[in-house]
């Protein structure tokens, strides 16, 4: 879009917020970039502090209007505040509620909120579609799915355009919770060996972080919607063991073993369609995941 905007971007400090920012930034938008730890650097701009709970500083920030919401401040995966379930539910859900309140009342064009393939549970066979019915396996994928549910209802109830992208596993610069590839890498670079007791034959779904980002502009852009949730993944299912194959090809050093056997903290799922996305949003992964691994590979090493 050749109007600037002025886009409310939480979760600015994390893997895909900072990535999103940076590209609303690229092109001349007008980014408010909040998350619970102020201060980081985003290019020529600074993160404020503001946690999505804290309604009436998420006002102050707003005041002046808002031509969009990108939110992507939550806790980021099952793995996270595993024992305080009642926090995940302040952040994630009632989290969600507080941003959509500010979209509906500053009059905010889209509302794109930063979902989970999580939010699947354990899939039906493949092709995957948005439409099949969620069977979430753990408290954060249950809060994507009300998190999903209160976008549609904004949209139906108050008319607040919002949509819920379905990100499969994000990789890639400044990510900070468990990532197998990110252990890959590093235990690679430090001529440790990497030993994992499954996943050999466990597929696994990625993306890599400026496709995600990419994506989510690309639903905050889309001049109309023709549904509220869309898969977003890099195209890829690949086993564990593959993944490693390709870490070797980027990295020959690397000393990789996997044993057979699902990841015991995620879900069997099989291959997610992306072809909405593709057909609506216009969306499709420029990062292969080989061409991703190397792109994060090259950054690892150079911000040890």
């Amino acid at each position: 879009m050749s109007v600037q905007q002025r886009i409310m971007v939480t979760g600015a400090a994390g893997l895909v917020g900072r990535a999103v920012c940076r590209q609303l930034l690229a092109r001349g938008d007008k980014v408010v970039a909040i998350d619970r730890l102020g201060g980081a650097s985003i290019d020529d701009m600074t993160v404020t502090e503001c946690d999505v709970g804290n309604v009436h500083r998420l006002h102050a920030l707003a005041g002046g209007g808002l031509s969009g919401v990108i939110h992507c401040g939550a806790y980021s995966g099952p793995m996270v505040a595993r024992d305080n379930p009642v926090s995940m539910v302040q952040v994630n859900i009632v989290g969600t509620a507080n941003m959509l309140e500010l979209a509906r009342i500053y009059g905010a064009r889209r509302f794109v909120f930063c979902s989970s393939t999580s939010a699947y549970g354990n899939t039906p066979p493949a092709p995957v579609k948005e439409d099949v019915v969620m069977a979430p396996a753990s408290l954060y994928a249950a809060s994507k799915v009300a998190s999903e549910q209160l976008v549609a209802a904004y949209a139906q109830q108050y008319g607040v355009d919002g949509v819920s992208l379905r990100l499969s596993w994000v990789y890639g610069p400044h990510r900070t919770t468990d990532c197998m590839i990110r252990t890959m890498l590093t235990d690679a670079m430090a001529r440790r060996p990497t030993r994992v007791p499954y996943g050999e034959d466990f597929y696994r779904q990625y993306i890599y972080v400026e496709d995600a980002a990419a994506a989510l502009v690309a639903a905050l852009d889309a001049p109309s919607l023709r549904r509220r949730t869309y898969n977003i993944t890099g195209d890829s299912r690949l086993t564990l063991g593959e993944v490693a194959g390709i870490v070797r090809r980027v990295l020959p050093s690397a000393d990789i073993e996997l044993a057979r056997g699902p990841d015991p903290l995620d879900e069997m799922q099989e291959r997610f369609d992306i072809s909405a996305a593709a057909a609506d949003l216009g969306y499709r992964p420029r990062f292969d995941i080989e061409a991703g691994i190397r792109a994060y590979a090259n950054w690892l090493s150079n911000n040890d």
